[in-house]
C-alpha cells in the first residue's frame, strides 16, 4: 500500500466520521475478541486496521487499539481532520495513555520538484506549511512530523538539489525548534515511488548530519528499506543518532509482519536492545480482510515482540 494511499484513505475518512456512534458496541467487541497485551515497543496502528471489531468511528478504534495493549498511533491525516475530531482523538489519547505518532506536515511532490529544486516559492510554501503543522502537533500531542523532500529535479546535479534540501530543512528545523519538536524524513523506495529524491538511510544520514538540529531527524521504514537497500540491521545501527522514528511493513506485499520475507522479531529484539523507547508506526495493510485479519495482526506483533 502506498503512502499516498495511506493519505487518501485517512482524508476521506475524515469527513465521514461521527463520535460516539457505535462506542459501547465496538468497546465489548474489543474486549470479548482478544485479552490485552504487553508489548515491549510502542507499535503505533492506525485508523481503519481494525474497524471491523471497532467500527468507523475514530474514537471506538482508539478504546480497541487500547485494549489490545498497543500504547500509540498515528495517523499520516490527522492534518487534515476536523479540529473538533482533532480534539476528542487527542482527549482519548490522552486518557488511554496512547503516544500520538507521526502525521504528514506538508504537501508531498510525488511527480515534481519542490524541495530539490531550489525554487524559492515551492520552499516558502513547504514552511508556510510546517508552521502550520505546529499547532496541529500541539493539539493532538505530538512530538514528530513526516517529511518527504519529493521528487528529484532532473535539470540539476544531485549535489546542487541536495544542497537546496539541507537549506529547506535548516529554515524549517529553526520554526520547530522552540516548539520542541521533530520533522522525520523518510527515504522511500524506487519501486513503489520512482523518482523521489530521498531513497536511501545512508543519504538521510548524510542531509541530517548536515542539517544539525534536533528538529531533523530519520524516520526508518523498513519496508521501505528492505527494497531500497536492505541490509537492515547494520544500517539501522549505523543511522542510530539519527533516527528518531520507524514504521513497519513486511516485504513482498507490505502488510504485517510474518507474512514475508524480513525477520521482524530479529530486527525489534536489536531496536529494542538498542534502547528505543518511541514509536514504531504500523504502516501496512491486513494480509486478510475482516475480522480474521485483524486479529492475525494482532497476533503477529504478539509473535514478532516475544524475543
Amino acid at each position: 500500500m502506498k503512502r499516498r494511499d495511506f493519505i487518501k484513505k485517512s482524508t476521506a475518512t475524515a469527513s465521514a466520521l461521527s463520535i460516539g456512534v457505535t462506542g459501547l458496541h465496538a468497546l465489548q467487541n474489543s474486549k470479548n475478541t482478544v485479552s490485552k497485551h504487553k508489548f515491549k515497543l510502542k507499535y503505533a496502528p492506525h485508523l481503519g486496521m481494525f474497524k471491523t471489531h471497532a467500527g468507523d468511528d475514530p474514537i471506538d478504534q482508539l478504546h480497541f487499539i487500547a485494549d489490545q495493549g498497543f500504547t500509540a498511533f498515528e495517523d499520516n491525516g490527522m492534518k487534515n481532520r476536523p479540529i473538533d475530531i482533532q480534539k476528542k482523538m487527542a482527549k482519548t489519547m490522552a486518557s488511554r495513555k496512547i503516544t500520538m505518532g507521526v502525521f504528514v506536515a506538508h504537501k508531498i511532490y510525488w511527480k515534481e520538484p519542490n524541495l530539490a529544486s531550489g525554487n524559492q516559492i515551492k520552499r516558502q510554501e513547504f514552511l508556510n506549511q510546517i508552521k502550520s503543522s505546529i499547532e496541529v502537533a500541539k493539539r493532538v500531542n505530538a512530538k514528530w512530523m513526516t517529511v518527504v523532500p519529493g521528487h528529484v529535479d532532473l535539470s540539476q546535479n544531485k549535489d546542487y538539489q541536495t544542497t537546496h534540501v539541507i537549506e529547506s530543512l535548516k529554515q524549517a528545523s529553526a520554526i520547530l525548534e522552540p516548539h520542541n519538536l521533530t520533522m522525520v524524513l523518510e527515504p522511500l523506495n524506487y519501486r513503489n515511488h520512482p523518482g523521489l529524491f530521498l531513497t536511501g538511510s545512508l543519504q538521510a544520514y548524510q542531509i541530517c548530519k548536515a542539517v544539525d538540529s534536533p528538529a531533523c531527524k530519520i524516520l526508518f521504514d523498513i519496508y521501505h528499506q528492505q527494497i531500497q537497500e536492505g541490509n537492515l540491521i547494520p544500517n539501522i545501527d549505523t543511522c542510530w543518532d539519527e533516527i528518531a522514528y520507524f514504521q513497519i511493513g513486511d516485504n513482498p506485499g507490505r502488510n504485517e509482519p510474518t507474512t514475508g520475507e524480513i525477520n521482524y522479531k530479529n530486527v525489534f529484539k536489536f531496536i529494542h536492545n538498542k534502547g528505543y523507547n518511541g514509536i514504531l508506526g504500523m504502516e501496512h495493510g491486513n494480509s486478510i480482510n475482516g475480522k480474521e485479519g485483524e486479529i492475525k495482526v494482532i497476533e503477529a506483533y504478539k509473535a514478532s515482540d516475544n524475543f
